[in-house]
């Protein structure tokens, strides 16, 4: 090859790893954002729920307002209603992600013949993650579980089908 017309490059060790670290934190930052995103839509869909859940029941909330329940009562009953199904799609979550993992690493060790993929759960971060969705799924009912607890019961009867 002449001089000024090569075709390859030279690079040290210490530029590889910047590369790398580089690439990693791209694809870091890229699953960080659709994390967010599934998190927006989980709490959406969690508050879309809670509020059908609402209209479906006003017939109910008003009876129990009716004989006497209290609006902290409702309140709290609808906002747990709501963490329940963050913690469950929490659950649903961990265990799809587990699974994905062991599936991969099971693969990767099947085709490259060693054990270099392997998959560690911690269970400090999955209770973590658990009461992080119980936590986005109470967020998320907050205004549904407002909305239930200032029905007036007359209103509430009368609406009703």
């Amino acid at each position: 090859v002449d001089k000024g017309e090569e075709d390859f490059s030279v690079q040290s060790p210490e530029q590889a790893l910047a590369n790398l670290d580089s690439t990693l934190f791209a694809i870091q930052i890229f699953v960080y954002v659709i994390a967010g995103i599934s998190i927006i839509v989980g709490g959406i869909g969690i508050a879309n729920t809670m509020y059908t859940s609402v209209v479906e029941r006003t017939k109910q909330i008003g009876i129990m307002k009716a004989i006497g329940a209290q609006r902290k009562m409702i309140f709290t009953l609808f906002l747990l209603e709501s963490g329940f199904l963050g913690f469950v799609g929490g659950i649903v979550g961990i265990l799809l992600g587990a699974g994905i993992a062991y599936g991969l690493a099971f693969l990767g060790s099947t085709f490259l013949g060693s054990d270099l993929i392997r998959v560690s759960l911690n269970w400090f971060i999955i209770v973590g993650a658990l009461l992080f969705s119980f936590l986005v799924g109470t967020i998320a009912g907050l205004l549904p579980a407002v909305q239930a607890s200032r029905l007036v019961p007359v209103e509430a009867l009368r609406y009703a089908k």
